[in-house]
């Protein structure tokens, strides 16, 4: 059976927003200011990496699993008092559930994606997660979406990854998977030319995999 592989932030839930606010709030703290595209370099990394980058380029002295623990649990209580799914999100979920094995692969880690099934009541239609605990190499590496081949019990040729940043597009193409982008707000000038298609929304991106474009693709990429 094909599987579809979800990236997490900025594809199922509106959450960037979230680590920006968060971003600049920290930035700010140590007497600095972040740009729009530093902040937009981090999406799709693993969180060290994630704010590795934002103490180099920002110049701080602070060590990156400081930085690390200090960002995660001001996001963490910001998704606890709230989540917001993308438009479109729980259909797209209902359509596509009967003909595939759906997981997620998010660079995340699980107490967070926790409270996200939670909150929105979706852990239902997902056959396995993979978030950044125990994964070595963030995306762009393409281990976290090897993994989570792996756990749904398909090769990457017979999985559609939906993606929103060009990091974890690059990653999910690296493992072998048909990768459909769904540029956000935030990620819509990043480059997703690499990617088999793009979409312009999650309901999109559902019509696109049901239409089975990939067909003849995965089964020459065997």
């Amino acid at each position: 059976m094909l599987a579809v592989i979800f990236d997490m932030d900025g594809l199922m839930i509106d959450s960037e927003k979230i680590y920006w606010a968060v971003g600049r709030e920290l930035a700010r703290e140590y007497g600095k200011e972040v740009s729009d595209q530093t902040l937009g370099r981090m999406m799709g990394r693993s969180p060290i990496d994630s704010v590795a980058l934002f103490a180099t380029e920002l110049g701080l002295a602070q060590s990156p699993r400081e930085l690390h623990e200090i960002r995660e649990a001001r996001v963490q209580r910001a998704l606890e008092r709230g989540v917001d799914a993308m438009p479109g999100l729980l259909e797209v979920l209902a359509q596509v559930k009967p003909g595939y094995r759906l997981g997620i692969a998010t660079s995340a880690p699980m107490r967070l994606v926790e409270i996200v099934l939670r909150k929105l009541e979706i852990e239902r239609f997902f056959d396995a997660v993979q978030t950044s605990d125990g994964v070595q190499h963030g995306k762009p590496d393409p281990e976290i979406y090897l993994k989570a081949a792996r756990k749904l019990g398909a090769p990457p040729a017979e999985c559609f990854v939906l993606e929103d940043s060009s990091n974890g597009a690059q990653a999910a193409r690296r493992a072998g998977a048909y990768v459909i982008a769904v540029p956000s707000q935030y990620t819509r000038d990043q480059d997703f030319r690499f990617a088999n298609e793009v979409a312009t929304d999650l309901r999109d991106a559902a019509r696109r995999v049901l239409a089975g474009h990939p067909a003849e693709w995965c089964r020459t990429a065997r």
